[in-house]
């Protein structure tokens, strides 16, 4: 006997649960009750209560594994955390691939940049003229 959408819904919800899938594409190692066109045929992986299960298994294990890398004795996790959790101004100030790329500070001002659009308009007709 065929099984319904919500009976195939539920099935995918237990499995993301027991599993705790982060990916949609997982569930059919998990629920084989279904082939993945199936899946999509039936629009489940609209399904609100599919996506909150997948996003909440997400937000669990980056939470987890933050803070395994928070309370790591490693440099380089404890770096990658930082970068995580710093703003971009702190993040820039870790950065060693940093590039000044303001010429020493210096604004570099063109003698375009104060041009209006028509003598813009004029100076491309004038080189199109060439």
């Amino acid at each position: 006997m065929a099984r319904t959408k919500e009976e195939h819904e539920k099935g995918s919800l237990e499995a993301i649960e027991k599993y705790k899938l982060t990916n949609i594409q997982h569930i059919f190692a998990y629920y084989t009750d279904i082939k993945s066109a199936q899946f999509y045929n039936l629009e489940l992986e609209k399904s609100e209560s599919i996506k909150e299960a997948i996003k909440t298994n997400r937000v669990k294990a980056c939470s987890f594994m933050l803070s395994k890398w928070i309370a790591s004795d490693r440099d380089a996790l404890q770096i990658s955390a930082f970068k995580i959790l710093c703003s971009d101004e702190e993040r820039r100030a870790l950065s060693m691939n940093q590039h000044d790329i303001t010429t020493n500070g210096k604004n570099i001002v063109s003698k375009y940049s104060d041009w209006t659009p028509e003598q813009i308009r004029a100076e491309i007709q004038r080189l199109d003229d060439k």
